[in-house]
């Protein structure tokens, strides 16, 4: 199987080319990327230097089987719209759309089986369900905050991560995290509201992601955290949903479904 990586220079990219170079039924069919951003590094994966490397991402998708993307929006639609054209099946990791953006890639899920998630880790989708289980117990009992912390560079805040954690704790009670969300706060702002999610985000230094849950009930605190020390493991989980998603009808896909977390 022949995996094509969009956003090869950029530190998930990198990742994924590394953990492609141990995978036995896979190989690199191309690292795409804008022009000069390779030039631009310092260090690279061997396995980029050895790689078709170039910004020709129509032919390059083309050639390959499956499509992994970690890029920006833009240019993930780009990609899309390519992955489309030529049939291949996508992986999508990147973050920071638009409900308009995001309707474009439900759109495209009918035409091609498309994993989009805002966390490939295998350890994060288990926290997913364990926060469902969690807010389902608890019910409305308990105050729901979410803290995630990330790098100095991290471009969208608060991360997809973060608004799928609140996105599936609301669920899970019957309600829309679009209209209990509260992503920040300051001056007079009253009490807290029983309904309400905070959603707030740090940026500093070169974290690579936490997040943290809190149901903060009268009298004691649960906390459910995920903390990540390097991107292999989000890099080793795109490579599963790219090997899952190739045999897969047309349909939007995320990492419980690659999982097999949805059960029960």
């Amino acid at each position: 199987m022949k995996i094509v990586v969009c956003g090869a220079a950029g530190r998930m990219g990198q990742a994924i080319l590394d953990c492609l170079a141990e995978e036995k039924d896979m190989t690199l069919g191309a690292a795409v990327e804008k022009k000069g951003r390779f030039d631009a590094q310092k260090t690279m994966s061997q396995l980029i230097k050895a790689a078709m490397i170039d910004d020709d991402i129509k032919k390059r998708i083309r050639e390959g089987d499956v499509v992994i993307d970690f890029t920006t929006p833009a240019a993930t639609l780009s990609a899309l719209a390519e992955a489309i054209s030529a049939k291949k099946p996508m992986v999508i990791g990147t973050t920071g759309f638009t409900p308009e953006e995001e309707k474009k890639i439900r759109q495209g899920s009918k035409k091609i089986p498309i994993v989009f998630s805002p966390n490939m880790s295998v350890g994060v989708n288990v926290v997913f369900r364990l926060l469902s289980d969690a807010a389902k117990a608890l019910g409305n009992g308990y105050d729901v905050e979410i803290v995630e912390m990330h790098h100095r560079q991290k471009k969208d805040a608060p991360s997809g991560t973060a608004l799928r954690m609140g996105e599936v704790i609301a669920s899970a009670q019957g309600k829309k995290l679009s209209q209990v969300g509260r992503f920040s706060r300051e001056g007079q702002i009253g009490a807290r509201t029983d309904q309400e999610i905070g959603i707030q985000a740090v940026r500093g230094g070169d974290i690579v992601g936490e997040h943290t849950a809190f149901f903060v009930g009268a009298g004691e605190r649960i906390e459910i955290t995920h903390r990540a020390h390097h991107r292999q493991h989000f890099a080793k989980g795109a490579i599963l949903a790219a090997r899952w998603v190739a045999s897969q009808p047309p349909g939007l896909y995320d990492m419980a479904d690659v999982l097999n977390l949805k059960g029960g």
